[in-house]
């Protein structure tokens, strides 16, 4: 029997509001605090989970605008939100760090969330060089064990500091004085299945609620973020420069349409793959002789995006999903979302043809053909085929960081927080490939993303850094605004159109997601879902209610089930939930075997 009550009562009325939120039942939520217990033995010692360091980190010099921010955070008393808005490379990690001095000495408790593990070896090392034998994390990839006992040295107030992805939220922290977000637009801090909250929006509320201040932390502010910095509910922390007065690097964008155009004219041998750029190849030799690093990124992975059939258009899908296998190094073609997998051959399964041949290209492609242009660069790989553990990441990150190796290639793993001293080129292999996805959100999304791998260039270094941005389409506004590192411009444009709109953050959203084995089931669901949405309009309380759809998601067939969803946007969330508790009220309808799943605030809309 505990001594305290685990979940303090103020823990316990913030899983009331997620449960009532997020529409979820308050047992299964409770459920999400406690991990998995390991099995009964030998008590084990955990303190080398985090190594133990030689030397203690002092704390950097604050630039004016640092200093600004970091004085303003400390002298918060009770709730209040800040927005630490800060060009990549400006520091925001020292303003965290300095934020924590005090609460630490205190013997008082901080949480500390990232969106991926793949930020955390960096960051964690740091904390821990600024706090030894402080910090602990929590995060998918400990064991049940190592999870356990991390979790009841956070619960009872024995580590001071907690870093982890969205699920250490979930740990009940006695003493907790701050909750600090980084990365706060990372769309992975919205959880897609089972309770499906936000972690940036459920820690406001925690911090609400425990009458604490939060940061939140980025390069790129969600535009819900950045309105409501705007509108003065949170309070804007701008770090305009980046550490040191270091320059921000040159952006220089190739029109691929061009390229691909003078290449046949000039009649170019094939030495060079079709993907690459003569400016990208300048560079990439300029950067080598200088001694210096290249990171290449593609949000692709594998060795070409599908087999086609050349004599009868045959291509290679997933049985269990609407999705083209894709083709890797290993002979085996992929489906991405359920890992289905079977060898490739060339002699296609519909006219026996030997025709197949591989089109499109990913990271693996990149790293082939990078091979063969730049032998003696010494290369490295890192995508979640690569990467499978903490122990590859730490070692890649290590290998990068001593300058072992030349030119990394990635997807977005490499986007994410990572800080390399020696990397001065940056170079977006294909920056279109986000552009088209069917989201309101997709925009903003590439947006962030080209301004984050673009900043990765430069961090460290005086000498000219670099990023090259290959298109084909120069004039999208992403582009436009990510190589003029106008956030501020972005944002303005892009807010215009979502009020147009009444999309986030001027309208609500929440999204119903129908899913069954059986497509007849599933379209029936639909069906009735549309039925009982035109009764309920009729309702004065939900004339300001739009519904879109039923219609059958992007990819209607994923892991063996077909997929319908419903969109509700209105200007308030508490009429849509309303809404929806009477569309639902009544299940019997819903065929069996079917699901109708609620998405409050739904941010993939895939």
């Amino acid at each position: 029997v505990e001594e305290r009550p685990l979940l303090p009562p103020k823990f316990l009325e913030w899983l009331i509001w997620l449960s009532d939120y997020y529409m979820y039942p308050i047992g299964k939520v409770i459920d999400s605090c406690f991990p998995s217990l390991p099995k009964k033995g030998r008590k084990k010692d955990f303190s080398n989970l985090i190594p133990q360091l030689d030397s203690v980190d002092q704390p950097l010099e604050l630039t004016n605008e640092q200093s600004t921010a970091f004085k303003t955070i400390k002298a918060s008393k009770g709730f209040s939100s800040h927005l630490l808005f800060g060009v990549t490379g400006s520091g925001k990690t020292e303003v965290y760090l300095q934020s924590l001095k005090d609460i630490v000495e205190q013997d008082q408790q901080a949480l500390i969330l990232v969106p991926e593990i793949s930020l955390t070896p960096q960051l964690i090392h740091r904390f821990e060089c600024r706090f030894p034998g402080k910090v602990a994390t929590i995060h998918s990839a400990l064991t049940p064990r190592e999870k356990t006992n991390q979790w009841y040295q956070c619960a009872e107030g024995s580590k001071n500091i907690l870093i982890g992805a969205r699920s250490a939220l979930f740990c009940p922290m006695p003493n907790l004085q701050i909750i600090v977000i980084d990365e706060e637009h990372e769309t992975s801090y919205k959880q897609d299945d089972h309770l499906r909250y936000h972690a940036r929006d459920a820690a406001i509320m925690l911090a609400k609620k425990l009458n604490i201040p939060i940061v939140l932390g980025s390069a790129t502010p969600s535009l819900e973020t950045w309105q409501n910095a705007l509108s003065g509910k949170y309070q804007l922390h701008e770090l305009k420069n980046r550490v040191a007065n270091r320059k921000m690097p040159s952006t220089y964008v190739v029109d691929l349409r061009t390229h691909k155009d003078q290449n046949q004219l000039e009649n170019k041998s094939s030495e060079t793959p079709f993907w690459m750029s003569d400016l990208l190849k300048e560079k990439i030799s300029a950067t080598l002789e200088k001694n210096q690093q290249v990171a290449l990124f593609l949000n692709r992975r594998g060795l070409a995006q599908t087999v086609f059939c050349e004599s009868c258009g045959y291509h290679n899908t997933c049985p269990n999903c609407e999705i083209s296998l894709t083709l890797h190094n290993s002979n085996h073609l992929v489906c991405h979302y359920c890992d289905y997998d079977i060898v490739y051959k060339e002699k296609c399964p519909e006219c026996h043809e030997p025709s197949l041949i591989p089109l499109g290209m990913g990271t693996e492609k990149i790293e082939e053909d990078i091979k063969k242009i730049f032998p003696q660069a010494k290369i490295a790989r890192a995508d979640r085929d690569e990467i499978q553990s903490r122990d590859e990441l730490v070692e890649l990150i290590r290998s990068v960081e001593s300058k072992e190796t030349d030119i990394l290639i990635g997807t977005q793993m490499i986007a994410k927080g990572l800080d390399f001293p020696h990397l001065t080129l940056v170079g977006l292999v294909l920056a279109d490939i986000s552009f088209n996805i069917p989201d309101f959100r997709s925009t903003e999304r590439s947006f962030q993303l080209l301004t984050q791998v673009s900043g990765r260039s430069g961090r460290h270094l005086d000498d000219d850094a670099s990023v090259v941005i290959q298109t084909y389409n120069p004039d999208h506004p992403s582009i436009l605004y990510a190589k003029n590192v106008d956030y501020r411009g972005f944002a303005e444009e892009e807010l215009k159109l979502r009020e147009e709109l009444l999309y986030p953050p001027y309208g609500r959203l929440i999204s119903l997601k129908i899913t069954s084995i059986d497509k007849q089931k599933a379209s029936k669901c639909a069906s009735i879902l549309n039925s009982r949405c035109e009764v309920l309009q009729n309702k004065s309380s939900y004339k300001n209610i739009q519904v879109l759809g039923p219609a059958e998601s992007p990819i209607f067939r994923l892991r063996n089930k077909y997929r319908y969803h419903m969109l509700l946007k209105g200007p308030r969330t508490a009429p849509l939930k309303a809404f929806v508790s009477q569309l639902l009220a009544d299940k019997k309808w819903i065929p069996a075997g079917t699901k109708v799943q609620i998405d409050v605030d739904p941010i993939n809309m895939l």
